[in-house]
């Protein structure tokens, strides 16, 4: 492990990263920020999740750049670890994390996205053991458990249990953790920028969508799991069953020799193949010109049963489509999904 660690860091020049200046699209929309200590003196690192918009700053940059900035922001903390043993006495080793997860939609559930976060938690584990304190959630909606999920089996169980998810009460709870001055007013604290704003905006980077100017491509490349040909005049459809509600449906796909039309239908009769016009419509069908953009998307199941993903070139008489489609179940984790519905 200390082998691999070496190799890394030597990769990500680790040594020499704090002189590296993330680029100017990933300084103003990677929402996240190292603001005040908590109660023992460990730096608080912020994430901000309603500001992030992956699929904006991955068409900007590159996945390795990304990754390197929440490098350079841990040797940072790791520096402020140092400083605060000095200032205090006493080893300082450890951080403490408050993920604000108000506004996680499916689009935060976007794939690549995904993967690259799954890929950063990989690395952590790896080469920043045991550096994480807490990790406190705070603000978790319903979709959360999906969430936290997709991330589970990349962090140790140690790190799972380090998760703790406040309730509605968590400005009061954040307070067992963080002293007041040490807290910005908008988590319940009384720290402030110098002008007075609760959000601690020099400390604190809240993000947003990524402005058009700053993209370098219009998609970013996918490996499907599946390939198919729909002839001309026909449909092809893909089930997928889901066994309770509050599953998530994801899909990517790409054709090739034109658009393809592309909707989600809930079957009626099980056991037997419907016309879509004999099923429930839950995303009405559309054409997409996939052959130019790959398209994604999800949803979340409010009810079980088959769900039909339905690649429609039944208008085209004269030319079949070639398609590429990727098609995923997101499940719950349980526990947190229990922790939510109690609060």
């Amino acid at each position: 492990m200390l082998r691999k660690h070496m190799k890394f860091r030597k990769q990500q020049d680790l040594d020499n990263i704090l002189a590296w200046q993330p680029s100017e699209v990933v300084r103003l929309y990677e929402p996240s920020g190292f603001c005040g200590h908590d109660r023992e003196g460990s730096p608080v690192w912020y994430h901000i999740i309603r500001g992030l918009d992956l699929k904006g700053l991955l068409l900007s940059v590159s996945k390795q750049e990304l990754l390197r900035f929440n490098f350079w922001s841990l040797e940072l903390l790791l520096r402020d670890c140092e400083q605060q043993s000095q200032k205090l006495g006493k080893k300082v080793e450890k951080i403490s994390t408050v993920f604000d997860f108000e506004g996680l939609s499916l689009r935060h559930l976007w794939k690549p996205g995904v993967e690259l976060v799954q890929e950063f938690f990989s690395a952590l584990e790896a080469n920043y053991p045991e550096i994480l304190k807490n990790l406190i959630v705070v603000k978790a909606p319903k979709l959360f458990p999906v969430a936290f999920n997709l991330i589970k089996p990349y962090i140790t169980e140690e790190t799972r249990r380090k998760v703790l998810i406040l309730g509605g009460n968590w400005k009061q709870e954040l307070l067992k953790f963080i002293s007041p001055d040490q807290l910005p007013v908008e988590f319940g604290g009384t720290m402030t920028d110098p002008d007075g704003n609760p959000k601690c905006l020099t400390k604190i980077n809240y993000g947003g969508d990524v402005p058009q100017h700053y993209f370098l491509r219009n998609h970013v490349r996918v490996q499907y799991d599946h390939q198919a040909t729909v002839g001309r005049g026909s449909s092809l459809q893909v089930d997928n069953e889901i066994l309770f509600p509050g599953c998530v449906l994801r899909w990517q796909f790409a054709s090739d020799g034109g658009d393809i039309g592309f909707g989600v239908f809930l079957k009626t009769k099980m056991g037997e193949r419907q016309r879509a016009a004999e099923m429930t419509e839950v995303l009405a069908s559309q054409r997409y010109n996939a052959h130019m953009v790959p398209e994604d998307g999800s949803l979340t199941c409010t009810e079980a049963g088959v769900y039909i993903l339905r690649f429609d070139n039944t208008y085209s008489l004269i030319h079949p489509k070639h398609i590429s489609y990727t098609v995923e179940v997101l499940l719950p984790d349980q526990t947190s999904l229990e922790k939510i519905e109690k609060f």
